[in-house]
């Protein structure tokens, strides 16, 4: 029979005494999700910059059909694949026009809309450094038909290719960025088009709450503030969670066969 060293109790019984000085973790999703260390659930617009010089590390080309040469970040890439194959098998034919850009592309769009719009901000092009699709994970996704209209509008909404992903998308991890009834919190006009990658588990609960990126970061950085102040810490917490579920390595009593134990929770 298998017995596993004494190290691996030790490890967990002084792990699991560490986590009940914590408070119970109650939000519906993991810590690790809202670490953002990925950065899927990054937020970008008005009141929240951007910097100048950022720019995802693993931008790579887009492997669906496009119109341009953007890039997007590979977790984007993964989804998208699956997502336009799902879509085509059901009659729909996507396409990307946009993707990751640049503060300084974003830049010159931004001033050049104002100098159409004779100094106006119609809520049509992100401020510098507020675009979404700096962060990598923001995408245009449209029909052929669309890709060649010059201006794009909310009437997108009325196509079956925008029914299908506004019923659909939160299945590969993307939302709708900027939703039709929550103009007045993005401060965007309604981007029926706009895909937003945040991943599955968010996309989901997004989705169930009807939340906004706005609101989702509102809720849940609220929910660490009062974690912490009942006297919790949450990067402990992180550190703890990581130590359980990481695997441990034991041996046999004849020395020869490994066993490991993984203990992974929510």
């Amino acid at each position: 029979m298998k017995r596993i060293g004494i190290f691996v109790f030790i490890l967990l019984a002084c792990c699991c005494a560490a986590m009940a000085e914590q408070p119970e973790w109650t939000y519906p999703l993991p810590p690790e999700i809202l670490a953002n260390n990925e950065g899927y659930i990054t937020l970008a617009n008005k009141e929240v910059l951007l910097d100048a010089d950022y720019a995802p590390q693993d931008l790579e080309k887009l492997a669906v059909r496009n119109v341009v040469d953007d890039p997007v970040r590979k977790a984007v890439n993964d989804a998208l694949v699956t997502m336009f194959a799902d879509a085509e098998e059901n009659g729909y034919k996507l396409y990307v026009k946009s993707a990751y850009r640049s503060y300084q592309t974003q830049h010159t769009m931004y001033f050049n809309r104002l100098e159409k719009n004779n100094g106006k901000d119609d809520g049509w092009v992100s401020y510098p450094g507020a675009s979404d699709h700096q962060t990598g994970l923001g995408i245009d996704v449209l029909n052929y038909a669309w890709t060649k209209k010059e201006g794009m509008n909310e009437k997108f909404a009325l196509e079956d290719e925008a029914k299908w992903m506004a019923e659909n998308c939160w299945d590969y991890g993307f939302v709708i960025r900027y939703m039709e009834d929550k103009e007045e919190i993005t401060q965007i006009n309604y981007e029926p088009w706009h895909l937003r990658y945040v991943g599955p588990e968010v996309a989901k609960y997004m989705q169930e709450m009807h939340y906004c990126l706005e609101e989702f970061t509102q809720e849940w950085q609220a929910y660490i503030e009062e974690y912490e102040a009942n006297g919790g810490d949450f990067n402990q917490l992180l550190k703890e969670r990581a130590a359980i579920e990481a695997t441990v390595i034991g041996y046999s009593e004849d020395g020869e066969e490994e066993v490991s134990l993984s203990h992974n929770f929510y």
